[in-house]
């Protein structure tokens, strides 16, 4: 790799290579353990109100700092914050989230920057926290507009950050500079930042700190405490204590797993857990998991080496994290560890470990394929045992049941979190959080990461522990929040950045609208019903009967009744319009066509099916 192993040193322009994506949409790798769903009828409504009432931002009073988080507050995903004081500002991470069935043939679904693009002059920097698509998935969509600003992060975030850059070749160079754990870094005039050491389930993951003349902004990032049976270990003391002596003025720290009482399952255990899996597999063993996890993918892989077993690496981005790990010295292998698929057959099956993404069921993913015969090298046999090492994201039970049913009737046996521990998450659970916020101590607090219900979850655990209600903001995607009177207060501002949902198409080009989206969603769930209808120019009269066309809406074959009034109706509703008419207005009848016709079938069918009408002049 080019990146510079120094501390900020900038990286080289990236190469040119493109990975194709065939038509696919991009597999879910990136965000372990986050919902697929991004938001809800409801929550549309809200933000809608909220973007109708937005007033303009007054610009920022000398000496107070402004807080905006553009994404991760009304969701998990596309994690994005801005911090703006002294008319300069830095943003902290630029993630995406993935669609769901309310966003039809989106890929990704980014933040919403106008806030920062009517201001790009004043972005200074851009510090990112870990490698993880909800983190930095948003980079290749977002820079350009924001004036591609130099990105500070630890190196494994660095070189991530250039390969997926790697797939947009025709984007400007990023300018990635690599920070240290422990180094202060300043930017512009006014900003000075340190980074500290935090756990999650990818390494070189940061916390970051911002000074300012009032006290400290702790911002966590994704974390998690490493502990044994509830006791944090004392690396975790060490820094956190570090921090609790200093003068702390506003903490900022995920939400994920606020829910879940006590500590969560250690990451050591999972390995512990998984090594016995791996020593007493008499067959084949295919794990299937996020590729994200690299530190249990390393983990897997030394493991199985240690066995003499052979590893097969299945899934682009569990491939792409491999190379990384191995260019990085994360992950060292002996020559012929790593083999082909097409090898497998070469060694008993008790001496090879597949490798797999696609444990949530992703239709194109390694291990769907390979459940459902359509992998072209990896077939399933009697005595194969599959490990699922994740946990089910909302919203994807149906289709890790059917992953689970395919692999089943190929008389696999299957292992799974639900009944053997095999899987941690990398967010805290709600006595980990206890314990940062007793080791912070700091003034004010802003919980974040995570749906609302999360967030007030969150906020109420710090108002039990000592912080004053007035303390506490609980944010909305847009929120101005801001520090005042030199540090003494925090205030929400009445007005919002905007924030609307940005969703980005297959070609990466740009936004996709929302009419787009809500005809994808018509095709879906009502259909189309096109019309064709040949109209002679001088009579305005209908020339045979009219053509029609329907796909998703009814089987025209039972239909026949219904189809013979609809070309009735169309047939008068034309030649009624254009009796009038010299020249035919052919806009207006097609609009009379759409709205006679649309009414009929909603009377007969209660759906509203696209309609097109396509008139034919002659």
């Amino acid at each position: 790799m080019d990146i510079q192993t120094t501390p900020r040193r900038r990286t080289q322009q990236p190469g040119r290579r493109t990975f194709q994506r065939g038509g696919r949409r991009p597999a879910r790798q990136g965000t372990e353990g986050h919902s697929a769903h991004n938001h809800n009828d409801h929550e549309d409504v809200r933000r809608g109100e909220r973007e109708r009432k937005r007033m303009p931002i007054p610009k920022l009073e000398p000496g107070d700092i402004r807080i905006i988080p553009l994404g991760g507050v009304e969701e998990v995903g596309k994690n994005m914050t801005a911090i703006e004081y002294g008319g300069e500002i830095v943003v902290v991470d630029i993630g995406v989230q993935f669609p769901d069935e309310q966003t039809p043939g989106v890929d990704y679904i980014i933040p919403d920057t106008s806030y920062l693009e009517e201001r790009a002059s004043a972005v200074k920097a851009v510090l990112v926290t870990h490698g993880h698509l909800d983190h930095i998935g948003g980079i290749p969509f977002v820079m350009g507009k924001i004036g591609n600003p130099p990105i500070y992060t630890t190196l494994l975030t660095a070189v991530m950050i250039k390969k997926r850059q790697e797939e947009f070749p025709h984007l400007a160079k990023l300018n990635i500079e690599v920070i240290a754990r422990g180094e202060t870094l300043r930017v512009g005039k006014h900003f000075s930042f340190r980074f500290f050491e935090t756990t999650h389930t990818i390494p070189d993951t940061v916390g970051i700190i911002m000074d300012t003349p009032y006290g400290n902004i702790v911002m966590t990032g994704d974390i998690k405490i490493d502990h044994k049976n509830g006791v944090p270990e004392p690396h975790e003391v060490e820094t956190f204590s570090a921090i609790g002596k200093e003068k702390n003025l506003l903490l900022i720290a995920d939400s994920t797993n606020v829910e879940k009482p006590g500590f969560s399952y250690s990451e050591r255990d999972v390995h512990i857990n998984l090594h016995k899996i791996i020593s007493e597999a008499t067959g084949r063993l295919i794990v299937g998991t996020f590729a994200s996890l690299l530190e249990r993918i390393i983990f897997i892989i030394k493991d199985a080496e240690e066995m003499g077993k052979k590893i097969v690496i299945e899934g682009r981005s569990m491939k792409t994290n491999v190379e990384i790990a191995r260019e990085l010295g994360l992950l060292s292998v002996h020559r012929g560890t790593i083999i082909p698929a097409e090898e497998m057959q070469n060694y008993p099956d008790n001496k090879i470990v597949v490798l797999a993404t696609g444990a949530q069921g992703d239709e194109y993913a390694a291990l769907m394929r390979i459940s459902n015969r359509a992998h072209k090298t990896v077939k399933l046999k009697k005595g194969d045992v599959t490990l699922l090492s994740s946990s089910v994201i909302p919203g994807n039970e149906k289709a890790v049941q059917k992953l689970k049913d395919n692999l089943a009737r190929q008389g696999a046996k299957i292992i799974h979190n639900n009944i053997a521990d095999v899987h941690s998450s990398g967010h805290s659970y709600g006595g980990e959080l206890q314990w940062v916020h007793e080791m912070v101590k700091a003034r004010f607090f802003m919980p974040v990461h995570g749906y609302h219900h999360m967030l007030r979850v969150h906020a109420d655990m710090a108002e039990r522990l000592g912080t004053p209600e007035k303390n506490i903001i609980v944010p909305d995607n847009g929120s101005v929040i801001e520090i005042v009177e030199e540090g003494k207060r925090i205030i929400k501002r009445k007005e919002n950045a905007s924030a609307g949902i940005v969703m980005v198409d297959s070609l990466g080009t740009g936004d996709v609208k929302d009419v787009v989206i809500r005809d994808r969603q018509m095709l879906s769930e009502e259909g189309i019903f096109m019309i064709v209808a040949i109209i002679n120019l001088k009579t305005g009269k209908v020339r045979k009967s009219p053509d029609i066309i329907s796909r998703g809406f009814v089987y025209l074959k039972e239909s026949q009744d219904l189809l013979h009034r609809v070309r009735f109706l169309i047939k008068k509703t034309i030649e009624t319009a254009t009796s009038k008419q010299h020249p035919i207005n052919f806009d207006y009848v097609r609009n009379e066509v759409r709205e006679t016709v649309g009414k009929l079938l909603f009377q007969e069918t209660h759906k509203r099916p696209i309609i097109l009408p396509v008139l034919i002049e002659v």
